[in-house]
């Protein structure tokens, strides 16, 4: 039996860029807050909390003082480092950089609509720590769309400046593009491709992993998925796996393998979110080679 593993499968570079920023304060012997789990995945989690690294909430967050505290890639909003001024608190800055883009565009965009009455919509997760952040750039006047159950939210005779969460599926995102535009020529919109303007804002990491996740869960007999269970791009590239190759298994650990998956069959490949470590995915593939 063959087990390969997906070259590009691992953490994008705006999480390798968070998690070295916190090893490199961690071994100065300092004490550091992550706000926030610092990727999610709980196995690196639990890695960097042997570290040093103790995640908090944002309650707990507020009651700190004279500390230092570790932005996530996911970023936050401006409340957050309001909040670390008062508060003497020294934030460590581990933003993803195209997060931090998108937190300026879609500030700048915001207000500049406000003189053609334009709606800012963000096409995101309920709740999930990027939204949160984008929504506050914004004085939480956005309109969060998971899907077109939500559409009613939009007044779709006004302009719509559209924008998405860095790790959402393009395929979703055109979809729901092309639904509003539908919306708004329904309701007699004469100029639809200049009321809708649609931002490019899905990180090219995992806008690109999609189509090479196609071919890879193609090529192989059997997919094991390694993710975090509350990974949003996790969930999304999964069921990019499971819509090609049935026999696609999500897993967050070794000890979730199941040895009947692997029976009978010639080739397995191991892949992941851009929040799997690589050594998490290094030792189910071992794990399976010794089963």
């Amino acid at each position: 039996m063959i087990v390969e593993i997906d070259k590009q499968s691992g953490f994008c570079f705006g999480v390798q860029n968070a998690v070295e920023i916190a090893e490199k304060a961690l071994l100065n012997g300092e004490k550091i807050f992550s706000l926030g789990p610092l990727v999610h995945n709980d196995k690196e989690v639990e890695r960097l909390s042997s570290l040093g690294l103790v995640s908090i909430d944002h309650t707990e967050f507020r009651n700190l003082r004279n500390c230092k505290v570790l932005i996530r890639a996911h970023g936050e909003p401006p409340e957050t480092y309001i909040t670390a001024e008062k508060n003497n608190i020294t934030i460590i800055e581990a933003t993803c950089p195209i997060v931090k883009t998108l937190q300026s565009k879609i500030k700048e965009t915001w207000l500049r609509t406000k003189k053609d009455n334009g709606q800012v919509v963000i096409f995101g997760k309920q709740g999930h720590a990027e939204v949160v952040g984008l929504l506050g750039q914004i004085n939480n006047e956005g309109i969060l769309v998971s899907g077109t159950d939500d559409f009613s939210k939009i007044d779709v005779t006004r302009p719509v400046y559209l924008f998405s969460q860095t790790t959402m599926s393009v395929k979703e995102y055109r979809l729901l593009a092309d639904i509003l535009r539908s919306k708004m020529k329904e309701r007699g919109v004469s100029d639809p491709e200049n009321t809708l303007i649609v931002y490019k804002t899905i990180c090219g990491q995992v806008s690109n992993r999609e189509p090479h996740l196609i071919e890879f869960a193609k090529k192989h007999d059997t997919i094991i998925f390694v993710s975090g269970r509350e990974s949003s791009n996790g969930k999304m590239l999964y069921s990019v796996c499971k819509n090609i190759n049935q026999d696609t298994h999500f897993v967050s650990s070794v000890e979730e393998l199941d040895k009947r998956w692997f029976d009978g069959k010639n080739i397995i490949g191991i892949c992941g979110a851009t929040s799997t470590p690589k050594w998490l995915i290094e030792n189910i593939r071992d794990t399976i080679l010794n089963m």
